[in-house]
């Protein structure tokens, strides 16, 4: 715990002298064509900042603003061949004084957040194993007021023999709609489901984020929505062959990178057509840059993500945009750039 809180004292300073930042600089990386197609040339990526400092443990996650506090809605996760649910559980950590302020939730992993106004939502997969033989039960819903008063409910219930791990919650015009990983149809894809009140979720069952053809990667979604397009944050395989090899990467040896997409109708989604991959690993963070999630603090757009080998170790790190998360969205949708696109309808990839 104090480790932990040495270097939550040291991201909440970092915050704070980079929350009003306004320009640009590079990354510490720059895409080589060490592995991809370095035949094409697509525009320059927006310059996100890895921030030099990394969190000792962790995967999934969702920094949140809640009552004014940053916080950092995470979870533990037992490995090896024989974990159980039993052992794991979900915990809050406000973001500027590195501690521990809640903790609840046991058998739940995969975590997300969203907040309503004056109620924290946190959304999480219940399952009872996670070795050798993967079996999640539902996706519940857990909210509160106070971080101290927890209530849970069913989210959403498990269909025949699939099983549910990531999920991200945001809001629209129409109410609120849930992204869902899945495998089935496809190891990895996505899924969504809507609800009215954060409390009663319904599938839309006529569109699926999974690649029946390819058999592409879809994983760990984040789902945001600003107006008029949902973008989706995802992790994929950058070593299939279609659709990631468009990609330039930094490292010959990167296998787990995350991209972002757009659709105005969750339908037909833009693939954003960028020189490389939205988060791509650099050198030290293993061969994996998934799971991301983000929010905006001050002014600043902060990524959040899992590094490591995907079997024996990962940290989180944060990368950051020095503007807001509706211009650094857009960034990676630079203007008439033709696009690999998505058909959820389809359920594939569609290549101009």
């Amino acid at each position: 715990m104090e480790f932990w809180s040495v270097t939550m004292a040291l991201a909440a300073t970092v915050l704070a002298v980079l929350g009003g930042a306004r320009d640009v600089r590079a990354d510490d990386t720059a895409a080589t064509g060490a592995s991809g197609n370095s035949n094409r040339i697509g525009p320059a990526n927006p310059k996100l900042i890895k921030l030099p400092f990394s969190f000792p443990q962790g995967m999934e996650n969702t920094p949140v603003i809640f009552n004014g506090r940053p916080l950092l809605v995470d979870n533990h996760r037992p490995g090896g061949f024989e974990a159980k649910g039993h052992d794991a559980y979900l915990f809050i950590i406000d973001l500027v004084t590195g501690r521990e302020v809640a903790r609840f939730g046991q058998s739940h992993s995969f975590v997300s957040a969203f907040v309503n106004g004056q109620e924290l939502n946190v959304f999480a997969t219940e399952f009872t194993d996670f070795g050798r033989v993967i079996n999640t039960t539902r996706i519940n819903r857990f909210s509160t007021t106070d971080l101290k008063t927890w209530k849970q409910e069913l989210a959403l219930a498990r269909e025949g023999d699939e099983q549910f791990f990531n999920t991200s919650v945001c809001r629209d015009d129409q109410g609120y709609l849930m992204a869902y990983e899945s495998d089935i149809p496809v190891k990895w894809c996505f899924r969504f489901a809507r609800s009215k009140d954060l409390s009663h979720w319904e599938r839309i069952r006529e569109l699926e984020f999974a690649d029946i053809e390819g058999k592409a990667a879809s994983a760990n979604p984040t789902i945001r929505y600003v107006a008029p397009y949902y973008y989706v944050i995802y992790g994929v395989w950058c070593f299939q062959e279609r659709p990631w090899k468009c990609y330039e990467y930094a490292l010959p040896e990167t296998k787990y990178v995350t991209v972002v997409a757009r659709s105005k109708d969750l339908i037909t989604w833009d693939v954003s057509p960028t020189r490389g991959p939205m988060l791509d690993p650099s050198p030290g963070e293993g061969i994996n840059n998934t799971d991301a999630d983000l929010f905006e603090y001050k002014g600043s757009s902060y990524v959040f993500y899992a590094t490591g080998d995907q079997a024996t170790w990962g940290t989180i790190r944060i990368a950051m945009y020095p503007a807001p998360m509706h211009e650094m969205l857009e960034a990676y949708f630079p203007a008439d750039v033709p696009t690999i696109k998505f058909d959820a309808k389809q359920r594939k990839y569609i290549y101009p």
